[in-house]
């Protein structure tokens, strides 16, 4: 019996301790994880509303027994539109999608270029990635206030020399680092003093009081929710701190240190990429370098040869004689995963030289490579996107829910100043009829 109490006095001591980290890193960080989970449920559907703003460029009308027009066609008809070298053009599944042929543009602002929509049935080109979109402006402002909090639009630093950009993400960052710790210590709450009670914290109870309303839309909605809250928070300050991003790596197994800015050929970002085709295409001659390249739809039938099942491409061309055709194919479908495979081949004569496919990567790797569409939530598709949609929605509503459980808390200990009069007095009344 003497056990039983000590190990349930322990127990309440520990549980006090973690229920009072949870308290106190909710209370610091609530605000910015309101801003934060807010705009984040809103960014879930980052792309859909994108393509919603500007339908035009995103679906074509099917016009019947019409074929496409060829990849290499389409190719040739930007060309005539821009100077800007192709950088590589996307062909996707579905009949009502447009190819969407990537240009870079020198000294263009966009770091990932301008991209030209164009019908693959009639050639004409539907618009450019960078017109005028107030769609894709307010999206824009959603990013930066879930990233940064709006202080990268603020031109002079706010703190010494450090960039507002550098500083939003800093706070964001910490914030979501004691969001993380919120979850872990509330999934320890969450368990009842009395064990044989937990299903109560598998419920919602309405038509009591607001306040157990409100204490039980806490515990129970970020109950559900708590295996998708704690990748949300795990993988959120991976953008924020170098130090971060570098232990998570390290706890995954697959860090590796970054090149050297003026790095060889070979060791440099261009060397990644290419370090396999550089054995296969480093000495090749004159003439084999000016062989002519292939037609996509012939590089696209040998990763379909490889890959075997229906997806979108992505062809990245090569910007120069010898340099290899990367290919990334993708699945589709509501369970489809963000994840895509990847060919490389040889441009002079379709030569595999590397196949990188995801399935049958170690499973840290799969993690590692992972941690955008972990966060994002499009890891599984819309089938994922609309679970992270409603844990977002829990997640903005618990810095709300939680700080009225403190401050019903609050007023429970201060004592009623009315009742202590009535008290006096009774006491006075008594001692005269004495």
């Amino acid at each position: 019996m003497a056990n039983t109490n000590q190990t349930k006095g322990l127990w309440q001591k520990t549980r006090k301790f973690f229920n009072d980290v949870h308290l106190w890193a909710g209370l610091i960080s609530g605000l910015v994880i309101l801003v934060v989970c807010l705009t984040g449920t809103i960014y879930v559907y980052n792309t859909e509303i994108r393509e919603m703003g500007a339908s035009h460029l995103y679906k074509v009308e099917v016009p019947q027994d019409t074929r496409k027009l060829s990849p290499d066609k389409v190719i040739e008809l930007v060309k005539a539109e821009t100077d800007a070298p192709i950088t590589g053009i996307s062909i996707e599944k579905s009949a009502s999608r447009p190819f969407q042929v990537n240009t870079r543009p020198e000294g263009g602002n966009s770091r990932f270029g301008v991209t030209y929509f164009v019908n693959p049935y009639t050639g004409q080109i539907l618009g450019k990635s960078d017109e005028p979109n107030q769609v894709a402006e307010f999206m824009g402002y959603m990013f930066s206030l879930h990233r940064w909090l709006l202080l990268d639009k603020i031109e002079e630093p706010l703190i010494g020399e450090l960039p507002n950009r550098t500083l939003g993400s800093y706070i964001t960052g910490a914030c979501t680092i004691l969001f993380t710790i919120g979850v872990i210590t509330g999934m320890i709450i969450w368990f009842p003093q009395r064990i044989k009670n937990w299903r109560q914290g598998l419920k919602v109870k309405f038509g009591k009081s607001w306040k157990r309303t409100n204490h039980d839309l806490h515990n129970t909605l970020a109950f559900y929710s708590i295996i998708i809250l704690f990748f949300m928070g795990v993988t959120g300050p991976f953008w924020s701190f170098p130090w971060y991003r570098e232990a998570l790596q390290k706890s995954l197994g697959t860090y590796q240190e970054r090149p050297a800015p003026n790095a060889e050929r070979g060791q440099g970002r261009e060397g990644q990429k290419r370090g396999v085709d550089d054995e296969k295409q480093g000495d090749l001659t004159q003439e084999e370098v000016n062989v002519p390249i292939h037609s996509i739809m012939d590089y696209i039938a040998v990763v379909d040869h490889h890959l075997q099942y229906e997806g979108n491409y992505r062809v990245n061309l090569p910007q120069k004689a010898g340099d290899p055709v990367n290919i990334q194919k993708g699945r589709t479908g509501f369970f489809a995963p963000s994840a895509g495979d990847k060919v490389v081949l040889n441009s002079a004569n379709l030569e595999v030289i590397e196949k990188d496919i995801f399935r049958d990567k170690p499973f840290n790797e799969r993690v590692s490579s992972s941690i955008k569409a972990l966060h994002l939530g499009d890891v599984y598709g819309q089938f994922s996107k609309l679970l992270y949609f409603i844990a977002c929605l829990i997640a903005t509503s618990l810095p709300v829910t939680g700080t009225l459980i403190w401050i019903n808390k609050m007023k429970k200990k201060k004592p009623n100043p009315r009742r202590k009069v009535q008290t006096s007095d009774t006491k006075t009344h008594s001692e005269v009829l004495n």
